[in-house]
């Protein structure tokens, strides 16, 4: 077994979440956690890491197209800075631009209402963060 790594798509209302197979092949997407309060959210992440073993984290970091930083990364950055005192392991973060989009269009693809979108969404975005992140790691392995 690879040691597990979970992906986060940090939001204001959701976290969507997404953790690699127990080979440590494929990203997988879990149920998105709607967020209530910082006690809470972090308690249901320590919930998460715990049942699946989870090693590291990828936090999707939203940059603007530009690459430069908005209000969401400051808020992003906060919470990974939070997320430290929860999580031993290494915590990355990751480029997201354009992930919430690339979602869309595939839930589009899909055939998808705005309605049965809701959190699918998020779900999506993390697993894409998380493939991203593996691949990338997987060249430069090779």
């Amino acid at each position: 077994m690879s040691p597990r790594i979970l992906a986060l798509d940090v939001g204001t209302r959701r976290i969507g979440l997404a953790v690699t197979d127990a080979l440590g092949l494929t990203a997988q997407g879990l149920p998105t956690l709607t967020r209530r309060n910082k006690r809470e959210d972090f308690a249901a992440l320590r919930r998460v890491i715990r049942k699946h073993e989870v090693a590291e984290i990828v936090v999707g970091h939203p940059l603007r197209l530009s690459g430069e930083a908005s209000a969401q990364t400051d808020k992003v950055t906060t919470f990974v800075e939070e997320l430290r005192a929860h999580f031993p392991g290494p915590i990355h973060l990751w480029d997201e631009r354009l992930t919430s989009a690339e979602a869309n269009r595939l839930l589009d693809e899909a055939g998808r209402t705005r309605l049965e979108r809701k959190g699918v969404v998020d779900q999506m975005a993390a697993t894409l963060i998380l493939q991203a992140f593996m691949e990338s790691r997987g060249s430069r392995r090779e």
